[in-house]
């Protein structure tokens, strides 16, 4: 069973789908917003111990977020996409914690470029959630309605 049921509601003679979502799980999505502005307030005021230690609920709780949506390909995709966003986003804090945010890797990569791998990934999932499933999902939905 889905986090997140679909329903039907009437409004206006035109049928509006919209998202249920139970309260245990809506506390859980709150709390991951807490913690994912308590990883980047930390690595903005360069508390290293902290912000390096937020990375794990703040990652923890997206993953479960999207392992709970998983059946529905659209929440799976942008959940997905920020787990690579966080991703990113703690290895980048992780480089310039610990200086080698500057250093070359590659040719005139540095260790901070190094987090265009997860950004990418998450860009990638959304770009084929838009350019193949999503059309899918239209083209099914238009013929069941016909």
């Amino acid at each position: 069973m889905p986090a997140i049921k679909l329903r039907q509601t009437f409004m206006s003679q035109s049928k509006e789908t919209f998202y249920s979502i139970p309260a245990r799980f809506r506390k859980m999505e709150n709390m991951h917003i807490a913690f994912w502005l308590m990883k980047d307030i930390s690595w903005c005021m360069i508390w290293k111990e902290l912000g390096i230690t937020m990375i794990v609920p703040t990652l923890s709780v997206a993953i479960w977020i999207a392992w709970k949506n998983r059946q529905i390909k659209s929440e799976l995709a942008h959940n997905l996409a920020i787990v690579f966003w966080i991703s990113a986003n703690a290895y980048w804090m992780i480089s310039e914690f610990f200086h080698f945010d500057t250093m070359n890797v590659w040719r005139d990569y540095t260790g901070k470029h190094l987090a265009l791998i997860p950004f990418s990934i998450g860009a990638l999932i959304l770009l084929y959630y838009y350019a193949v499933l999503r059309p899918k999902e239209l083209k099914e939905k238009h013929a069941v309605t016909m």
